[in-house]
């Protein structure tokens, strides 16, 4: 059996890529990787932002897989983001263990703040 051992990356299609730096950058305020101008960090997951375009293939924005984002405070985090001008999908959503806050990126690809509030068993 193959051993996996951990996620590398995720790649986050783009149409403009410096629109894409500009919003994981600086509106989610992830880190930035300082050997690639267009990749960050969550945790110990690398988000790459790629053209596939220019890979020859057509955009399709990532959906119905959304990103889980770790917030502590879901709902300030939310009105942070909404300040900056993110447009939320539905109200944030409590499922009896977790909230979660769906919205996108610029180019549609589906996010969500995530906080997991009950213990795992």
């Amino acid at each position: 059996m193959v051993a996996i051992t951990k996620l590398d990356f995720v790649g986050i299609p783009t149409q403009d890529p410096d629109r894409s730096r500009r919003f994981y950058g600086e509106t989610l305020g992830l880190p930035a990787d300082p050997h690639s101008e267009y990749e960050f960090w969550v945790g110990d997951t690398c988000l790459g932002i790629w053209e596939p375009e220019k890979q020859g293939m057509p955009f399709q924005p990532q959906k119905n897989a959304h990103l889980a984002l770790h917030v502590e405070d879901v709902a300030s985090a939310r009105e942070e983001l909404e300040a900056a001008g993110v447009t939320f999908v539905a109200p944030t959503l409590d499922t009896g263990v977790c909230h979660m806050a769906l919205f996108t990126d610029p180019d549609g690809n589906d996010l969500m703040l995530h906080h997991r509030y009950a213990p795992q068993t």
